[in-house]
């Protein structure tokens, strides 16, 4: 009989353990976990030898300090100690809290320092200036712009006006890093408590805060304040610094730098300024509500008290001797109030043709312009614009008295260039404010027989040509023509007509003839007749030609018809007397222009000035000249009695829409018109219904006698 053992499952299978490869067999250390470690489980890292390393060489240091931090840790209540004392830090605690905190406030200055950029963009109000036009005579005209503003090189700012601005507000200015911590806690102090908010900061804060940041008064602005005087004084020069400063702080009566506050305070440039005057300056920087002596008696006395500190400080710093301070007794009152502008009004229109130009001339881009800092010397002749507006003044007055419905739609456009092309003056409305387009360089009217030395001209200098095959005929002052009323135009073909169907014919004014008469006598008399025909003879495109080399613009022109010659182009004031202009200039002509200079800080912007060509020979335009004297003569004959070589002549429309006087005197050449328009119902001529008045009395014949000072 045999025992049967069930057979066991395989995973049950008893198996003999086998030593894993690599491990002793000999091992007897019980502490050797290392023979029971699970097979697949690799050993682990060791710990890095440096680590080590550095616990070891720190623990000693950290054995001695242990006894000191356990002493700065408080115990409470302290024993040993009795009352308050068991309550109170030791000296040990103080002193570790006060270098932690200094430590501290060390790191977090670093940190802001290295992480204060100095902004790329400046405050709107530090960049933006103003743009000063001047009179010829270099008197201010106008000023445009938000702010009142003019940067000024230093060198340009006496010392003396520079010094009595540092005694005021920084007299350690250029020793010190560029902030002063005591001004930086009274600053603090003052923002969670009162008191006055100037005083605290080195002209170097006070230079950031004016074009990096606001006036907010926080301590973080403070502290941004700071860390960006310390880099600016470091990145710039002390004195690029005290330029920036002096050009961009607020004095008051609207203006921004030292400049505009000399301008507006003594009515004189910085330049010019004296010491004391100089010191009350300065005095506004402190707050110009409480320093300017013409708000209040008691800014008059804190002005003087001011002022005469700052001139003893200078004395104190040494920039000022005893001597000359004794010399400053007297405290120089400012002007009452800045001197005005007159905007708005005539001066506007002044400033619109300069600022064109301006831009055109200096090849300026609109942004560039606008920036501001400008200074543009006009050409306008202070005398001679007072004359002209007074005549149209005095022309709409008279007109409103004799039919003020009439006078109503009634316009006036003038304009007085020299023969050299500056344009002297001009008339371009009542006011700007009020009617904003310029009637001196408006093309709304017709120059009718304004018109008519051009096509004199240009026959003088081109000839005529009656025939189609024939070469050109010379053609002088003594050549004639008919002068009646009515006479057809002629081509080589014959009669000229119209797309209507019709023959076009010339008239005279009132349908008069004249005969047989001379080119030179037919422009004196301003026969019409003769010229429409002359104007085909010439060629209608030789006419156009030469009314645009002497300053007329083709824009002006129509359709190349018979009625050109009579004046159907559309020129402006401004044109018109540039035109007759260039006869009086022996026939050169020069583009009219309205700036002669600009400067920009103190340094010459580049212009484009126009250049001189010549229009027609001298003698054509004397020839021309020698007409328009006859025909001034003829209609004024006491005035030409006492005025030597005036020429001028009338310009009327067959349509009765417009009437013009064009002429030149002393070298300078005027034109006038006046024409009527409904501006509330169409843009078309109305007929003038006696404004201009009549031929023995024509109005603008009176406005241009009146501007050339003839009247």
């Amino acid at each position: 009989m045999q025992l049967k053992v069930p057979a066991l499952p395989p995973d049950e299978t008893v198996q003999l353990r086998t030593v894993e490869a690599g491990l002793s067999r000999n091992s007897d250390d019980p502490s050797d976990k290392s023979r029971f470690r699970p097979p697949g489980r690799r050993r682990k890292a060791a710990r890095p030898a440096a680590l080590s390393r550095l616990k070891a060489a720190a623990r000693p240091w950290a054995t001695r300090a242990a006894p000191y931090v356990r002493r700065l840790r408080p115990h409470y209540p302290r024993p040993g100690r009795t009352g308050w004392r068991r309550w109170a830090p030791s000296w040990r605690q103080w002193l570790g809290g006060v270098l932690t905190c200094l430590g501290l406030i060390t790191v977090g200055l670093g940190v802001g320092y290295a992480t204060t950029d100095i902004p790329e963009n400046l405050n709107s109000y530090a960049t933006q200036q103003d743009n000063v036009y001047f009179w010829s005579d270099g008197t201010p005209m106008a000023r445009t712009g938000w702010v009142r503003r003019q940067d000024m090189p230093l060198k340009d700012i006496p010392e003396d006006v520079r010094w009595a601005v540092l005694a005021a507000e920084n007299a350690s200015f250029y020793s010190d890093p560029g902030i002063s911590l005591s001004g930086i806690g009274r600053a603090v102090w003052r923002t969670f408590g009162e008191g006055d908010t100037q005083g605290g900061s080195t002209i170097t804060q006070q230079y950031v805060k004016n074009v990096y940041l606001n006036q907010d008064r926080s301590v973080g602005r403070k502290f941004t304040e700071a860390m960006l005087a310390l880099k600016l004084d470091n990145r710039m020069s002390k004195d690029d610094i005290l330029e920036g400063y002096l050009n961009t702080s607020w004095f008051g009566r609207g203006t921004y730098g030292m400049q505009r506050a000399a301008q507006a305070y003594y009515g004189k440039d910085v330049s010019e300024l004296d010491v004391s005057e100089a010191a009350v300056l300065a005095s506004l920087l402190k707050g110009a509500a409480l320093y300017d002596p013409a708000l209040s008696r008691a800014n008059h006395a804190r002005a003087v008290e001011r002022w005469s500190w700052i001139l003893d400080r200078m004395v104190d710093i040494g920039r000022l001797s005893p001597a000359q301070r004794a010399k400053y007794k007297t405290f120089p009152e400012p002007l009452k109030q800045a001197r005005g502008y007159d905007t708005g009004k005539q001066s506007d229109y002044l400033v619109e043709l300069a600022a064109q130009y301006a831009r055109k001339a200096a090849h300026l881009t609109d942004k560039q312009f606008d920036l501001g800092g400008y200074q543009i010397y006009t050409t306008f002749d202070r005398k001679r614009e007072t004359a002209l507006t007074d005549a149209v003044t005095r022309a709409r007055g008279k007109a409103r008295k004799a039919d003020a419905a009439t006078a109503r739609a009634a316009h006036y456009g003038a304009a007085s260039v020299a023969t050299d092309g500056r344009i002297l003056a001009v008339y371009g409305g009542p006011d700007h404010r009020e009617q904003g387009y310029n009637e001196s360089n408006s093309t709304t009217v017709p120059a009718g027989s304004a018109f008519l030395p051009f096509v004199y001209a240009s026959a003088l200098q081109n000839g005529v040509q009656r025939t189609r095959d024939g070469g050109p005929t010379e053609v002088t002052p003594d050549t004639l023509y008919d002068g009646d009323d009515g006479v057809p135009v002629m081509t080589p073909e014959g009669p000229y007509w119209d797309r209507s169907g019709k023959r076009v014919a010339a008239r005279n004014d009132g349908r008069k003839d004249y005969g047989r008469i001379s080119l030179h006598q037919a422009l004196a008399q301003s026969v019409n007749t003769p010229f429409m025909q002359l104007g085909m003879d010439t060629g209608l495109d030789k006419v156009r030609r030469t009314a645009e080399a002497a300053g007329l613009l083709s824009s002006s022109f129509g359709p190349q018809v018979p009625a050109l010659s009579l004046g159907s182009a559309t020129p402006s004031a401004i044109r018109m007397a540039s035109g007759y202009a260039t006869f009086a200039a022996a026939g050169t002509h020069v583009e009219p222009y309205s700036v002669a200079r600009i400067t920009r800080n103190g340094s010459t912007v580049r212009l484009t000035k126009p250049a001189s060509r010549r229009a027609v020979t001298a003698k054509v335009a004397e020839q021309v000249q020698s007409a328009l004297r006859s025909a001034f003569s003829l209609a004024h004959p006491a005035t030409a009695a006492s005025a030597a070589r005036v020429a001028g002549k009338t310009g009327t429309t067959q349509d009765d829409t417009a009437a013009w006087y064009v002429g030149t005197a002393s070298s300078v050449s005027t034109a006038v018109v006046a024409y009527r328009i409904d501006l509330t119902k169409s843009l078309e001529p109305l007929p003038l219904k006696g404004i201009a008045g009549t031929p023995a009395g024509s109005v603008p014949y009176d406005i241009w006698s009146g501007a050339q000072g003839l009247g």
